[in-house]
């Protein structure tokens, strides 16, 4: 067995792309290599920010032979047809063929194609120059004499080597010979860039990893972030402070790096009168730095920790001395920003307090929030109005919600947030509580945007969930209004994001709403503030069409309208007409949207995927807490033995059923079963506990008591047991038959009470 060591160098690898170059590289390859005959033991990819490198461990050195047996055509057939047979199996003539006969006796004719595996190594030759080739870069470009030719190699920045060596342990490997856009294949690396930049002969993986440990590069970026990590929290701890944990900004610095080496800045104390948020962004967004806490304060420490892909001579004093000054700099403006936002605005001073200053330079600067949805002003307005609807049914007081979602977008115009877009929301709580708003006021202006992810938190507060509610609801329905959905993995406006914060916030503060009622009222806010919906604009357009045509039939034909309405009412009034045609495929086909991702939500929690789809194939289901709460309780149910017997005899009737409305036609059993056709006594018997189930299984979801309606089924158990086993259901006489089918129909609709259990696992 042999291994591969391929390594592509290059001037640069941005780090946003290099998680996806490393899994595509491994990918690619090792696809490659199994579709034509060749496994492996193992497969590891390592990025840096100047090489992608791949080890693939225990390669046979050879292809397998092949043996195919490709069938041709039967004896006789015509001369076109056996030549073409011929040629495709690579034979001379028929008597290279052999001839087989079929189950009804015919004969046909048979090739028996028998190919040589070829060396690995050729075999590598043809595949990585064809990976390397269709290399798939988010970005890509081409370079140097070649760079006329539109055909040549295109690569994220130049390529400049590439090591490819093949061959066992035992011996030295040789390497792949290939060449692609002037680049020859060989057993050449280079080390750090500053530190060790001469040129490093190779072997194989055992050798190339130790090698570009000496040559100052740490090839793996798991362990480039274990070091910058460790090194952090070290430094932090050494000064009594700790590191402010920072994911995102961890995995991006270890792709900045090849030689990791973390020293630690200073900016004056003054600065720390900033909010921290503020601090935190511009040290990060701009120098991409950590920043330190003080553990028994919790505030922000006037220090920052830096990442350097050099080990100076010096220690790294200059270059912390260095991102001191930029950092200081970039602080000055940020302090700027934030004393700014407290003043008044000479145009607005008028206007009341800071924010409501900053809401008044927001309509009055007509922001687009998108063309068909009008402005950031009257996007407010409808948040407002729909928070106003919202807020009673989830225990809000009113004016609280109308103040915090008339100011939730005020900080989108503010200095801080105009520089450091990712602190929106949260400086609009700042300055709300500065200006003296209510605390939930101040909450909701930054809690509207959540969740903004699956782990994000959940406002839990009123107000707070009013105004998250009325602003996910607002845009969903938009979109929806102007035909903006989300297809296959766009999603541009982050629709799918915003529905599983309705789903989330909903559920987690065990709401009882429907969200049928919940799109309705922001479908009629959408209108009463927006004059530009695109599905109403259609259809007014449709009818326009058909009153012109009409007008030309019969010039006396004319609409008039009240003289007192001005042309904007008149359209708005249309509008609202328009509307109402298409509202209910919209809100329909809006609640599909819902429940696909409230499915992928509760899978992900672990629900089975069978219950959902039962209890969403019942009508109506838009109240998510009782979606939950039906899906646990037939869980639960199912696990008994009575359930999963009722199960069983569900099953039995459904395919009787099934079978005989095939025949009969699918209304043919809906009618309630006659008494005057029980013969049986175990018909009796089913009959009056179907009529005791349907009585106490209906009174029970009235209460929504769930657990409490499959209790009053699971006594269907026995009679149902009962009844398969001593009556016979097609009967002879056509009336007995017909009524025993009714009263199998009759228990399906029962069952149907909670949910349909033709959609669970085995029914």
């Amino acid at each position: 067995m042999s291994d591969l060591l391929l390594e592509l160098f290059s001037e640069e690898i941005p780090a946003r792309m290099q998680a996806q170059a490393a899994a595509d590289l491994k990918k690619l390859v090792t696809d490659a290599l199994v579709e034509r005959g060749l496994t492996y033991e193992a497969a590891a990819a390592f990025v840096t920010p100047r090489r992608l490198a791949l080890q693939i461990v225990g390669l046979p050195t050879r292809q397998p032979d092949r043996r195919e047996e490709r069938k041709g055509p039967k004896l006789g057939a015509p001369e076109a047809a056996v030549q073409g047979f011929l040629k495709s199996a690579g034979l001379a003539s028929l008597d290279e063929a052999r001839i087989d006969t079929d189950k009804k006796g015919g004969q046909f004719y048979v090739a028996v194609i028998e190919r040589e595996g070829a060396a690995t190594l050729d075999v590598l030759a043809e595949i990585l120059p064809a990976v390397i080739r269709a290399f798939p870069w988010p970005k890509s470009m081409r370079w140097g004499v070649h760079s006329a030719d539109p055909n040549c190699l295109r690569w994220v920045r130049p390529l400049h080597s590439i090591v490819a060596t093949f061959g066992p342990e035992t011996e030295d490997p040789e390497i792949v010979p290939f060449e692609i856009g002037g680049v020859k294949a060989g057993n050449v690396t280079y080390g750090h860039r500053f530190m060790a930049p001469q040129p490093i002969k190779v072997r194989r993986f055992d050798d190339y990893l130790p090698a570009l440990d000496r040559a100052k590069v740490v090839l793996d970026p798991a362990r480039r972030r274990d070091i910058i990590l460790h090194d952090c929290k070290d430094l932090a701890f050494a000064q009594g402070l700790e590191l402010v944990d920072d994911e995102g900004l961890l995995q991006e610095v270890a792709g900045l790096v090849e030689w990791p080496v973390v020293l630690m800045g200073e900016f004056d104390a003054s600065f720390l009168d900033i909010p921290g948020e503020v601090i935190r962004a511009t040290i990060r967004a701009n120098q991409k730095c950590f920043v330190l806490r003080d553990p028994a304060t919790g505030k922000l420490a006037n220090k920052f920790l830096l990442v350097s892909n050099i080990l100076a001579s010096d220690g790294g004093r200059q270059i912390a001395a260095g991102n001191g000054r930029v950092v200081r700099a970039r602080l000055s403006d940020a302090l700027y920003f934030w004393k700014t936002d407290q003043a008044p605005l000479p145009d607005f001073s008028e206007q009341g307090k800071p924010l409501d200053q900053r809401l008044a330079r927001l309509r009055a600067l007509d922001i687009v929030f998108h063309a068909n949805l009008g402005t950031q002003g009257a996007r407010v307005d409808r948040v407002v109005a729909l928070a106003r609807e919202l807020a009673p049914l989830v225990g809000a007081d009113l004016e609280k919600a109308a103040r915090a979602a008339e100011l939730a977008k005020a900080d989108l115009v503010t200095e801080v947030v105009g520089e450091f877009p990712e602190v929106q929301g949260l400086m609009g709580r700042r300055y709300a509580e500065m200006q003296g708003e209510d605390p939930e006021v101040a909450a909701a202006i930054e809690d509207h945007y959540k969740p903004q992810g699956p782990n994000d938190r959940i406002p839990t507060a009123p107000v707070s969930i009013a105004v998250a509610l009325a602003d996910k609801l607002d845009t969903l329905v938009g979109f929806w209004a102007i035909d903006e959905k989300p297809t296959g993995s766009k999603d541009p406006f982050a629709l799918r994001r915003a529905a599983l914060g309705v789903i989330r916030l909903i559920l987690e503060n065990g709401l009882k709403v429907k969200l049928g009622h919940l799109s309705d009222l922001a479908i009629n806010k959408g209108l009463q503030f927006s004059y530009s919906l695109k599905l109403a604009d259609d259809q007014i357009a449709g009818e326009a069409k058909i009153h012109s045509y009409k007008s030309n039939r019969n010039k006396n034909f004319t609409y008039s309208f009240p003289t007192e309405l001005t042309e904007r009412e008149i359209i708005s009034k249309m509008r609202l007409d328009a509307m109402g045609a298409v509202k209910a495929p919209l809100i329909a086909d809006l609640l599909a949207f819902f429940a696909d991702r409230l499915k992928i939500d509760l899978r992900d929690r672990g629900a089975r995927h069978d219950l959902l789809e039962a209890v969403f194939a019942l009508p109506g289901q838009d109240d998510l807490n009782m979606i939950v709460k039906r899906v646990e309780a037939l869980d639960k149910f199912l696990a008994t033995e009575d359930g999963a017997s009722l199960l069983a005899g569900y099953k039995r009737a459904a395919n009787i059923l099934k079978a005989e409305e095939k025949k009969d036609g699918a209304e043919a059993f809906e009618a309630h079963p006659q008494a005057n056709l029980r013969i049986e006594p175990q018909e009796h018997a089913l009959a009056a506990a179907l009529d005791r189930a349907d009585r106490e299984a209906a009174e029970k979801l009235a209460a929504e008591d769930f657990d409490g309606a499959l209790h009053a089924l699971s006594k269907l158990r026995a009679p149902v047991d009962a009844f398969f086993d001593h009556v016979t259901v097609n009967a002879e006489n056509p009336d007995l038959r017909q009524n025993r089918l009714r009263l199998l129909a009759q228990l399906r609709r029962a069952m149907h009470l909670v949910a349909d259990f033709s959609k669970v696992g085995g029914a």
